[in-house]
């Protein structure tokens, strides 16, 4: 089938939990056989790229601003898609803001299926204005209200969604691949090595709760460095926030995004892996974290939870107190650190295989296709 794919920045990801949702998801598609097409961003992707591990790319322009690049974006996406491609059978929104805009291809292709993923409840992330959160909630109720199937990617955006929509979601989570373990090298740079320091991967956006990490970190007593992987999202200032809370401890050490074997190595080496956000979707970084066999501290949000069960750690969110005393408990406790790396291995193993995700998403595309063709062969014998 030949199947569109709108909303993400674009592919190869080099950030972002979207973009590496519709990456591996969209590779694995195209090696089934299946056409798949994913629109991309000049200011993420290369435009000269056109091709990427069996999908076709198509850069289209955006605004690069906070509020205007996502939206320009998928509005352009979607009369490409509607007026540009032909035969398309499918078409895949990804999150609630650029699912706002499906309603334009379900009014000029009635007869194609359009499929939502509700990755995230973006409105509460303190980056938003007042109109951009009150139009994100637009977006979630146009995808959960318009679009012919749902996707929630983790159980607690499935239930909430059901009740308060009363409709049926789908629950396919966010995966991982296999970890590709990799000795400390390229990180040596920055004076790591095995063991000797705790990371944070993640965007640099005031709801990953890195605020609340570097403050409960400078009232520890360690020797191991805390290390923050990643770069802001439209919130330089906040980078620059939590740099100026870092300033004077050399031992705080900011790497800016990392790809690659860098990245890996970084996963591959940590002591410990926090996890402290305020809200999540379902985090891919915590679960490449697991799947590298690293013990995790999380804040006890139930996107967290439903993740880690009892293989992580926790402390209470927004609590830099809880999260402290758990730092200085597994600081003081590497055989209880130890004990949890093989445990989530093996959960993100059974639970959050990318190849299950996609025929599971495979198998909803052929529902809705049926569904669909069921719907307008019976319409034609009615009129």
């Amino acid at each position: 089938m030949k199947v569109l794919i709108i909303g993400q920045k674009g592919i190869p990801a080099v950030s972002g939990g979207v973009e590496t949702h519709v990456e591996e998801l969209a590779t694995r598609l195209a090696s089934r056989g299946h056409e798949v097409v994913v629109y991309t961003r000049p200011n993420y992707t290369d435009k000269n790229l056109k091709e990427y591990k069996g999908v076709r790319l198509v850069s289209l322009p955006s605004i690069s601003s906070k509020n205007l690049d996502a939206i320009v974006h998928t509005f352009l996406a979607s009369l490409h898609a509607i007026f540009v491609e032909r035969k398309v059978d499918l078409v895949h929104f990804h999150s609630i803001g650029p699912s706002s805009l499906l309603w334009l291809v379900k009014i000029f292709k009635p007869t194609t299926p359009v499929i939502s993923t509700f990755h995230t409840m973006c409105y509460t992330h303190q980056k938003w204005g007042s109109f951009a959160k009150a139009y994100l909630k637009f977006g979630e109720l146009v995808c959960n209200k318009v679009a012919d199937e749902v996707i929630g990617i983790s159980r607690n955006i499935q239930q909430y969604a059901q009740v308060k929509y009363k409709r049926t979601v789908n629950y396919i989570p966010n995966g991982v691949g296999t970890a590709e373990k990799k000795e400390p090298n390229n990180i040596k740079k920055w004076g790591l090595e095995k063991d000797n320091y705790i990371v944070a991967i993640s965007r640099i956006v005031r709801h990953k709760g890195l605020q609340y990490l570097i403050d409960a970190y400078k009232q520890i007593d360690t020797d191991k460095k805390l290390v923050i992987v990643g770069d802001g999202s439209y919130t330089d200032g906040f980078v620059d926030e939590l740099k100026s809370m870092a300033d004077g401890n050399d031992n705080i050490i900011f790497t800016g995004r990392q790809s690659g074997d860098t990245l890996k190595e970084l996963f591959t080496n940590a002591y410990l892996f926090v996890q402290p956000s305020e809200s999540e979707g379902l985090s891919i970084a915590l679960l490449e974290a697991m799947s590298y066999e690293q013990a995790v501290l999380a804040s006890d949000i139930p996107e967290n939870e439903e993740a880690l069960r009892n293989s992580g750690f926790y402390f209470e969110n927004k609590n830099v107190d809880s999260l402290r005393n758990m730092l200085v408990k597994l600081l003081d406790s590497p055989n209880m650190v130890d004990n949890k790396r093989s445990q989530g291995a093996t959960r993100v193993k059974i639970q959050y295989d990318w190849n299950t995700i996609t025929v599971d998403t495979e198998r909803l595309y052929e529902k809705a296709l049926a569904l669909k063709g069921f719907f307008f062969s019976r319409k034609e014998k009615l009129i």
